[in-house]
């Protein structure tokens, strides 16, 4: 294996997963990160530093640092630009100005849509609402602006909800509630949306660096199949070898909750809320087709059993 990455983010979960599964490939791998040291075979940079790669044998970048969408909304807005939109702006300029042939950069499928009433297309007109999503869609637009050379190739991923080893999120809570035995009380909400498997985003990402006849472009992200939340609960009760228990609350009782949640600081909020209950559908035909294949390689059951298991007894 001849190339050489450099992975921004690279001791975040994603960049865990991902520089775990090239490195297994025989990748060389460098990581950029604001706080780094040198740690397994992974020469780290800080920020300062990133002039050296316009000299170095750098052959892709894969751009995951970023701020993450903050669920409590105690994060000031100027925050999510500093960091999804100017530091992607900085680090872009330098692959402009350098050898590196591959620039792929992970943006979200918030940055196109809060909310989605059918299923979410790359050809969908962005209109973020969130100081996050409209930080990722500007990252975006000036990565889209720029005049590549020959050679040279542009991938933005879209993402949707990320899941794996290491994962801290929504998939935590639900786990601690089925193992501590509360029933599911948001089991009256009837959704489906998308998730993304880190195995499956892995095994993407490495298919689009061997083939270089993928040509660059806008990719979604998500595994094949979306999952209800009520799903979820039976996958998890299944995989730790209990039964599901659901409660089946008003939806407009639970929204009044989340409400006060807002305002009280509690576990529940209008933002968790969302996430849990809504309905966000993502296609991810477009990819499949650049990779030439007819379904990822983990299906979103196994996927979402893979990670329940890495939880393991810790509530």
């Amino acid at each position: 294996m001849t190339d050489n990455i450099l992975i921004s983010g690279i001791n975040g979960f994603v960049g865990t997963n991902l520089s775990k599964y090239l490195l297994n490939k025989k990748y060389n791998l460098y990581g950029l990160g604001r706080n780094s040291t040198q740690t397994n075979g992974i020469v780290d940079f800080i920020w300062e530093n990133l002039e050296r790669i316009k000299e170095s044998q750098i052959e892709v970048i894969i751009h995951l640092a970023g701020k993450a969408h903050d669920l409590k909304n105690t994060s000031k807005e100027t925050d999510y630009f500093a960091v999804n939109t100017e530091l992607t702006r900085r680090l872009f300029d330098v692959f402009l100005n350098s050898a590196v042939k591959d620039f792929i950069y992970f943006s979200s499928v918030k940055a196109v849509a809060d909310t989605v009433d059918e299923i979410l297309s790359e050809i969908i007109i962005a209109n973020p609402q969130t100081p996050y999503g409209r930080s990722k869609q500007q990252a975006e637009e000036y990565l889209l602006s720029k005049q590549l050379a020959v050679g040279k190739r542009l991938f933005i991923i879209r993402p949707c909800i990320i899941h794996g080893p290491g994962n801290k999120g929504n998939l935590n809570l639900l786990y601690k509630l089925v193992v501590k035995g509360i029933p599911y009380p948001l089991a009256a909400f009837d959704n489906r949306r998308s998730l993304l498997s880190v195995s499956n985003l892995c095994y993407s990402i490495e298919r689009l660096i061997l083939n270089k006849n993928i040509p660059g472009g806008i990719y979604n992200l998500a595994d094949d199949e979306p999952l209800s939340t009520n799903m979820i609960i039976e996958i998890i009760s299944e995989t730790i070898g209990t039964k599901p228990k659901f409660w089946r609350i008003s939806p407009k009782l639970i929204s009044a909750m989340a409400r006060w949640g807002d305002n009280l600081n509690l576990p529940l909020n209008s933002e968790r809320l969302k996430k849990l209950t809504e309905n966000y559908i993502v296609s991810n035909k477009k990819i499949k087709m650049a990779l030439d294949i007819n379904s990822l390689p983990i299906s979103s059951k196994d996927g979402l059993i893979t990670t329940i298991k890495s939880f393991g007894s810790k509530v």
